[in-house]
């Protein structure tokens, strides 16, 4: 992934919550007939290993996980805010006119070889983690055991394990750090008046990311 110096995002813990918050991973691999790509809910196991584990499950009928060369190496995507970004939101297009539009966006891109696991405990314990931790924030959390034994035997025949221990993170956040001061302070504005839980996100981390500069000076 290319990444202007500007854009490049390292802290571990922001990357770790980009994934968290957007588990919907790209997951793009080597397959006997070229590339495959799936979109995959995974979950991030912080502790084992120095940049994390991705856990998660694949239906045996998708052919993936019997076309995995156990050597290559496969990426997962995790997109997070995006929105587009106008010229008519910079003072700059007043004053100069040397405006184009843009996008900016914030994305990880998490690398490692893929691990295909058919334990049954394996897959039970993988169910019961990712399950818990999108049914934390409910009144009324649904648990894999409140479903009869027998269906939950069946269901995970039905499905394949993957695991991806991550050799290498790489994140990129695109907010406005390139452009000048006006126009940055101009995006966050035009972002806060869209209609659109996403804009408003990306007007946070444009903001952010002006404090940021702000605080570490010129």
């Amino acid at each position: 992934m290319y990444v202007n110096p500007q854009h490049r995002l390292t802290d571990r813990e922001a990357l770790f919550a980009l994934m968290a918050s957007h588990p919907l991973g790209a997951w793009v691999c080597q397959g006997r007939g070229g590339l495959i790509a799936n979109h995959v809910p995974f979950y991030l196991d912080r502790s084992r290993g120095p940049c994390g584990t991705l856990i998660g499950h694949v239906s045996r009928a998708n052919t993936v996980w019997r076309e995995l060369d156990p050597a290559s190496p496969c990426v997962v995507m995790f997109q997070g805010p995006q929105a587009y970004v106008t010229p008519g939101w910079y003072p700059g297009k007043a004053e100069h006119s040397e405006i184009v539009p843009t996008w900016n966006y914030v994305v990880v891109h998490a690398h490692g070889v893929p691990r295909v696991v058919e334990d049954r405990d394996w897959i039970f314990a993988m169910l019961k983690r990712l399950t818990e931790a999108h049914e934390a924030p409910r009144a009324a959390p649904w648990s894999v055991t409140d479903a009869p034994a027998p269906f939950m035997e069946r269901m995970m025949r039905a499905i394949v394990g993957i695991e991806i221990p991550i050799d290498r993170l790489e994140g990129k956040l695109k907010a406005s750090q390139d452009e000048a001061m006006p126009d940055r302070q101009g995006t966050v504005r035009g972002l806060r008046e869209q209609a659109c839980d996403v804009a408003r996100a990306m007007a946070a981390l444009v903001q952010d990311a002006i404090d940021a500069d702000a605080a570490n000076g010129p």
